[in-house]
Order: C-alpha cells, then sequence, then structure tokens
C-alpha cells in the first residue's frame, strides 16, 4: 500500500528525545495532523522541519478523519502528533486511526517518548502489571468513586492529574487508603524542573501542601498496589459475595468494614472490583 499514516512519538520535555526515525518521517510526509497545530509549528521549527499542519483534537476528529483519509486513499502521506509524547495516550487520534484501518490505509508506530513509561520507569512501583487510569473526573461523586476504586487496585497505578488538583487528589487519596500505601509523585518529566518523589501518601499530600512549586507544570501520579491480604482473607472475601447477593454494596462495605477493622471506603472500593471481574 501507498498510502500510510504514520503516529509518531514527540518529546514530552527535552527536544533531543525526538528520534532520528520521526525527524525523517515529520520532514517526509505530506502532511502533519497535530492536535494544537500553533503548539506543534514550534516544535517543527525547532527541528528545521517545514510540514504542512493540519489540525485534529477531540473536537474536531470525527469530520477531519473523513478528510485526512480522503487525502491519504488518494497517494498522499501523513503523520499524527500529539502536543507532547505518544498520540492517542490520554490525546486523540483513535478515530482516525480507526478510520484508515477501515479503509485499508497502513498505519505505521514511530514510538518514542511517553510520560505513562518514562514515569513508571522512575517511580520504583512494582512494574510487572499496571493499569493506566489516564485523568480521572475533576469533580463530584464521579471524581471520589474513582478515587475509592483507585485504593482498591491490586496493581500499580498510574493517574495523569491537572496541576490545580493535584493537591486535592492527594488528601482525598489519603482518607481512604492505609497509611503505609506509597505514591510516587512525577512532574515536568525530562524538563527543566523535573521532580520525582516516592512515599506515603499522606505525606505527599503534605508535602505538595507546603510546596506549592509541585502544584505547576505536567504531573504523573504512580500509586502502588494495594495490600489486599492486609485485613482481607479469603473467608472475607466469601463473607463479601454472600453480602453483595443481599445487600447493596455500600451495606455491605459498612458490615465488612467493621468485621474487618479496614476503612469503609476501601471495603468499598474492593467491593467494587469484585463486581466488576464477575
Amino acid at each position: 500500500m501507498s498510502s500510510v499514516l504514520y503516529v509518531v512519538s514527540t518529546p514530552i520535555g527535552h527536544l533531543d528525545d525526538i528520534s532520528r526515525r520521526a525527524i525523517e518521517v515529520l520532514g517526509s510526509v505530506d502532511w502533519v495532523a497535530a492536535e494544537d497545530t500553533r503548539h506543534s509549528q514550534r516544535l517543527l521549527d525547532q527541528l528545521g522541519i517545514k510540514a504542512r499542519l493540519i489540525s485534529c483534537h477531540d473536537h474536531n476528529e470525527a469530520q477531519r478523519s473523513d478528510e485526512l483519509v480522503s487525502r491519504l486513499k488518494n497517494g498522499e502521506k501523513g503523520a499524527l502528533i500529539s502536543d507532547a509524547g505518544t498520540p492517542l495516550v490520554s490525546d486523540p487520534g483513535y478515530r482516525l486511526v480507526r478510520a484508515c484501518q477501515q479503509a485499508d490505509i497502513q498505519v505505521v508506530p514511530v514510538p518514542g517518548a511517553s510520560a505513562l513509561l518514562s514515569a513508571l520507569a522512575v517511580a520504583g512501583q512494582p512494574s510487572d502489571r499496571f493499569l493506566f487510569e489516564g485523568f480521572i473526573p475533576a469533580k463530584g461523586a464521579a471524581r471520589q468513586q474513582a478515587i475509592e476504586r483507585l485504593a482498591g487496585e491490586s496493581v500499580t497505578t498510574i493517574v495523569y492529574e491537572a496541576p490545580h488538583r493535584v493537591l486535592s487528589f492527594l488528601q482525598a487519596l489519603a482518607a481512604v487508603v492505609d497509611a503505609e500505601r506509597e505514591i510516587t509523585l512525577c512532574r515536568e518529566l525530562t524538563k527543566q524542573f523535573e521532580t520525582v518523589r516516592r512515599g506515603p501518601v499522606a505525606q505527599m499530600a503534605d508535602w505538595v501542601a507546603a510546596d506549592s512549586n509541585q502544584q505547576r507544570g505536567e504531573l504523573v501520579l504512580v500509586l502502588s498496589p494495594a495490600a489486599q491480604s492486609a485485613g482481607w482473607t479469603d473467608r472475607d472475601q466469601a463473607l463479601a459475595h454472600s453480602l453483595l447477593a443481599e445487600l447493596p454494596a455500600s451495606r455491605a462495605a459498612k458490615i465488612l468494614a467493621a468485621h474487618t477493622g479496614m476503612k469503609r471506603q476501601q471495603v468499598y472500593a474492593l467491593l467494587e472490583a469484585m463486581a466488576k471481574a464477575n
């Protein structure tokens, strides 16, 4: 197939993290679809690349995909980039990729920088299995429910968070996890003020509250797995299944919290995980 869409990773901060292959591809395609064309134009200028930029973001991707697929079917070659890192990871692009595949257009990855994987690599948390949560809801009951669910995850969990919400996230999480539960805060990875700090969730919340600089920039949070064996035996799980068959999860969580000595919110998160698994 002569038509091809390249999915190209770009730096998350440090310009030297762009690969030679990415530079070659971006310099050879007919156009580059970008989340923010003004931001991407600065990147291309720094790399000395002259390319036609076409906007492709959350609000226009569905309509833009038809146009770009038509161009590709006419023999053009294109590239998809995001504002930083690997496209489609908490960024637009999957609709365009699907549309290309459905049109029998080859989609080729050009791998490179990723905030998700960079944070996991330096977090000091178990990395054999992990869950990428992306951005949780910004407010309300949906946000609190998401935090309680994270508290019950039995694998390392990676979350993106906005700087103005990171303190409230840590404080809400500290209220529902065990005192020794760890989290790693990764801020401004590969940039001048890069920060990587690991510690108990409550202590991390206190540190961020005391240092407003930690409430700025790009943030990735890596939460350690829940130690479900502590206070949560096989017998407790059997009881939980029995209670869930008869009672709402909120009522079952209250009974199990009293029975196990665990926090009600943590038990509720475990019950939700059990219900999803079934």
